[in-house]
């Protein structure tokens, strides 16, 4: 790798997390770059890009301390199924032939480019309240968004905070922090098994990885000087166009 590339590499990584921390949608950015700027494996990409953006998904997490007290009860009740089903869906992610993936992999983006236009709906249910439903229903629910976590991953987040709508009581800074703190213990399964199973470019993963430290960083400093809708409905209009060259690409 020359030095240009892990440059452009420490610059999408940074993008990416300061994405994240203002508006969400980080992933749509370094997935087709490492897919199409760099011709990486599907499988590959997407697990380098799992891997690389988890220590931003912990930063996130930190930042939520205070409230775990309050939302211990829901950790506690989600941390098995959330365990279980990123370790599932990365398992699958490893088990899908290459081909099958590619096929997949549009639709996919496109899921998460639409979650990411949909959050100020999501944001609002969650703010509505009303009657929930029982507990149990958020363990099968959140099972189902813990495989698509680690088998994909992008827009999880959003996925998360409609399904807390049903079954949670609290602020949405307390879900937020349930969310996120959920989040990393989907990117922290799933990158154990994508390193285990050689599904991982190390080299790109860690010029990734401190890109992703200064965004994260640059994002706390000047987020008050961003506009987050703009932001968000710019990389999900980016994230469709990345979808339809896919379909493209492949046919």
């Amino acid at each position: 790798m020359t030095l240009a590339h892990g440059a452009l590499l420490f610059g999408a990584g940074a993008l990416a997390n300061a994405i994240n921390a203002v508006a969400g949608g980080g992933s749509l950015i370094t997935f087709p770059l490492l897919r199409f700027g760099f011709k990486m494996d599907s499988v590959v990409a997407n697990a380098t890009n799992s891997v690389s953006l988890w220590p931003g998904s912990l930063g996130g997490a930190v930042g939520f301390l205070n409230l775990l007290p309050k939302t211990k009860p829901y950790l506690k009740l989600l941390a098995v199924p959330t365990f279980l089903g990123s370790a599932l869906g990365a398992w699958l992610l490893v088990a899908t032939p290459k081909s099958v993936f590619d096929a997949i992999v549009p639709f996919l983006i496109l899921l998460a480019a639409f979650l990411l236009l949909l959050q100020p709906q999501v944001k609002a249910l969650v703010l509505k309240g009303g009657r929930k439903l029982p507990p149990f229903v958020g363990v099968i629910v959140q099972t189902v968004v813990s495989i698509y976590g680690g088998y994909f991953g992008a827009g999880m987040g959003i996925m998360m905070l409609a399904a807390f709508s049903l079954y949670m009581e609290g602020t949405i800074h307390e879900l937020n922090a349930v969310k996120s703190w959920l989040g990393t213990l989907i990117n922290l399964v799933a990158s154990i098994v994508f390193i285990q199973q050689g599904k991982v470019d190390m080299e790109f993963a860690l010029w990734l990885t401190a890109g992703s430290v200064l965004g994260g960083y640059l994002a706390g400093k000047y987020s008050q000087n961003l506009h987050p809708e703009g932001l968000r409905k710019a990389i999900a209009v980016y994230g469709i166009a990345m979808a339809l060259y896919y379909f493209w690409a492949s046919h």
